[in-house]
């Protein structure tokens, strides 16, 4: 069976990781999130956007893959699993998974704003976050900045023709923990209900995906996916 999985913000949230769209806990209630997520926030004030991202790469350190990824890391063992995932951060790859497509970049890949060369030097230490840290500077001049996905900006290309690949391929879509409003990633699932293949929603909370999907489980991913695959037959039908 191939199975992919979409894995959004709510995923990573069951870990421990702030989502940007809380409004009461959120990381975007103490700053504008234009002015650290686009290029222009980017231009005109790189070590503010540079510390700000630092900061979320060691954030990330102390943070530990829950039961949802570790239940689709093991799915492996029986499966051609594929995951999708809007998050930046590395917590599907740490809990096992080995072919997962980072639509919106990743906090643990640099490069420079000039040359696109990738960056593998030293980072500064950021036990706490701090207002402002210079960006390290590449040799043809530019700046090292996080290889992410800003406001205004083109997805990657080979992470995401190998999405759309593996959800048209795949015999069943499992969404996870997503607002499905943020496209072209909400995109995904509508393609491949489009195409006829079963599509699950894992989602304490409804989205407006919720009412087209096959089957919708207003569940955490924490406490759906462990044994999820082996439900697939009944759950299907």
């Amino acid at each position: 069976m191939r199975v992919t999985v979409l894995s959004g913000a709510g995923m990573s949230a069951e870990s421990g990781v702030p989502t940007f769209r809380d409004v009461e806990t959120g990381l975007w209630a103490k700053v504008d999130p234009y002015e650290i997520s686009s290029s222009d926030g980017w231009r005109r004030h790189p070590e503010k956007v540079w510390a700000w991202y630092l900061w979320r790469h060691y954030m990330m350190k102390s943070v530990a893959p829950n039961d949802g990824h570790r239940a689709v890391a093991a799915w492996h063992d029986g499966a051609d699993v594929h995951v999708v995932t809007q998050n930046v951060d590395d917590l599907h790859e740490r809990a096992g998974s080995r072919q997962v497509y980072h639509l919106h970049g990743s906090l643990f890949s640099f490069r420079c704003d000039r040359c696109g060369l990738a960056y593998h030097g030293a980072l500064p230490a950021m036990p706490e976050p701090v207002d402002t840290v210079e960006p390290p500077m590449c040799a043809c001049g530019g700046l090292i900045r996080p290889d992410v996905v800003w406001f205004g900006e083109q997805l990657p290309t080979a992470a995401w023709d190998r999405s759309v690949e593996a959800v048209s391929r795949a015999d069943v879509a499992i969404v996870v923990g997503t607002s499905s409003i943020v496209y072209p990633a909400a995109g995904l699932p509508e393609l491949a209900l489009a195409e006829g293949i079963p599509v699950i929603e894992v989602n304490p909370e409804e989205t407006p995906l919720s009412d087209r999907v096959t089957v919708s489980l207003r569940e955490t991913s924490a406490t759906a996916l462990p044994g999820l695959l082996q439900r697939l037959p009944a759950l299907l039908g």
